[in-house]
């Protein structure tokens, strides 16, 4: 178990630098460029092997302990350690980020976007990787950041090198937000490990704030907390994830969707919520806040893209629908409740799973039509993919119905959760602002049910006998590989939540206690 951990954070690195390496003779396939995209999915399936390994292996009756635990000394002058744990908060983080590079991977193999080479595209891939698993498993402040700052650069040249229309601007502005708030960030954990004299992320969420006078916390909370909603990202810190999602190519939005964002939502689960408790008390309602004006934001965007004449982007909506769905998870996490906290950790698994499907199928549309355009796939021939393209518009029926939280799929328990949550917050918290905060994103959802509805209507309905006559390819075989595995997952954790709330509910019922409980 301690070596799977470890394997999970390093294996991606030294995979990285193999692909940038010769193929060794015999290996080379048909050509160097499927050798190393063949070496991509090798590296990302063992990855996601040894992710399901230490899921089996892990004491599935004590998920409030951390487990497979790494600690060794690395800077003894800053008492940095090497300190690697998995419990079941982030558990299930590290199997969804390995599965969705191994999807990515499987899918880059037969439909790589355009760019330079597929070696640097590879090496790319797995550096990205290597810095997702680590944020997720690291227990000291600062291999935290370094680990939250890894991700940085790939994403970086996987939207500037291999994206499209505007990649240039939509990459700088990517890089610039995170890096402004990545800076911030850093000031709040130095304060925090200052103050404690540790850096450890148990011993401090052990010790629950006691060391930390309520001054330090609320300037703790305020620096990192910056940090992490850039990430998040929250209203009104969101601009440049619809730009960067536009541009991204497929697989680099579905792993900026489908993982990135969980960092800053983890970060605040992780070390907010247990180290600054006070500080956190005091800026809740305002979290609470942002996050329901991000709900209804992000549905009106989405509703005002999906009609008719205004040229809306379908990549671009589905990144705005993301601002509204981490705005449920944002509502969670302010109520400082565990119903509030296990439903934002709920919904953090849930969105990945269906908007990264969503990405793949708009992807995958747009490769077949040429563009994302809403009004140009909706117009006088209509897309009409129930017609021309049955399954794949069954695909993308599903994936918008679980997106809108149909009861039964996995995105209905998150926003429940956080909704009940929000309804009754913890201790100290305001009641009836948390309860207009609760009308406010239950509103929410009806929007996104309009919107999302609007586009299945758009999209796949239509007269496929209308116009001129245009064939459409239905799922291909490797895309059906690459997009079963969201499906069946989206179904399983909407019918049986036993599966994830059983790990997330002792672990932050402990983290909220300061770990006496």
């Amino acid at each position: 178990m301690q070596f799977l951990l470890a394997f999970l954070v390093a294996a991606p690195l030294l995979g990285a630098v193999a692909a940038l390496l010769p193929a060794p003779p015999g290996l080379k396939g048909r050509s160097p460029e499927q050798a190393v995209l063949r070496h991509g999915v090798t590296v990302t399936g063992v990855i996601l092997a040894a992710a399901i390994a230490l899921v089996l292996g892990f004491d599935h009756d004590a998920p409030a302990r951390f487990q497979a635990t790494t600690d060794i000394s690395w800077i003894p002058a800053l008492d940095v350690r090497i300190h690697l744990g998995v419990d079941g908060i982030s558990l299930p983080l590290l199997l969804m980020t390995a599965l969705l590079f191994f999807l990515c991977a499987l899918y880059s193999y037969f439909k790589l976007p355009a760019g330079p080479s597929p070696k640097a595209f590879v090496a790319l891939l797995l550096v990205l990787e290597s810095g997702t698993l680590a944020t997720f498993a690291v227990l000291d402040l600062l291999l935290f950041f370094l680990a939250f700052e890894m991700v940085l650069i790939p994403m970086y040249f996987l939207i500037a090198r291999w994206g499209g229309a505007q990649r240039q601007a939509a990459a700088w502005k990517f890089i610039l937000y995170t890096l402004l708030g990545s800076v911030v960030m850093l000031l709040g954990l130095l304060l925090i490990g200052v103050t404690a004299d540790t850096f450890d992320m148990v011993a401090l969420a052990t010790d629950n704030g006691r060391e930390l006078s309520r001054t330090t916390q609320l300037l703790a909370v305020l620096a990192i907390g910056l940090g992490l909603a850039v990430k998040t990202p929250m209203w009104p810190l969101h601009t440049w994830l619809p730009d960067a999602h536009t541009a991204a190519p497929t697989v680099g939005s579905v792993l900026l969707a489908g993982v990135l964002l969980k960092m800053g939502t983890y970060g605040f689960v992780r070390i907010l919520l247990p180290v600054t408790p006070d500080g956190m008390a005091a800026f809740a309602p305002y979290l609470g806040a942002f996050a329901v004006v991000g709900i209804v934001y992000g549905s009106l965007a989405c509703l005002a893209l999906a009609r008719k004449g205004n040229k809306g982007d379908l990549k671009r909506l589905i990144a705005y629908s993301s601002v509204g769905h981490m705005g449920f998870v944002l509502l969670g996490i302010a109520s400082m409740t565990p119903t509030g906290v296990n439903g934002a950790l709920f919904a953090n698994i849930a969105h990945g799973l269906i908007t990264g499907l969503l990405f793949f199928l708009v992807g995958a549309l747009k490769d077949r039509y040429g563009t994302a355009d809403l009004d140009t796939l909706a117009g006088a021939t209509g897309a009409a993919l129930y017609g021309r393209a049955p399954r794949f518009g069954a695909l993308l029926a599903f994936a918008a119905v679980a997106s809108l939280g149909l009861p039964g799929l996995a995105g209905f328990w998150g926003e429940m959760l956080a909704l009940f949550g929000a309804f009754d917050p913890a201790e100290g918290l305001s009641r009836p602002a948390f309860l207009t905060y609760t009308a406010v994103g239950a509103f929410g959802t009806l929007l996104t049910a309009a919107y999302l509805l609007v586009v299945v209507r758009r999209v796949c309905m239509g007269d496929p006998k209308a116009g001129p006559e245009v064939t459409v390819a239905d799922v291909h075989r490797y895309e059906f590989a690459a997009w079963t595995p969201l499906v069946a997952l989206t179904v399983l954790a909407g019918l049986w939540p036993a599966l994830l709330l059983g790990l997330t509910d002792p672990a932050v019922q402990q983290l909220l206690a300061g770990g006496t409980s």
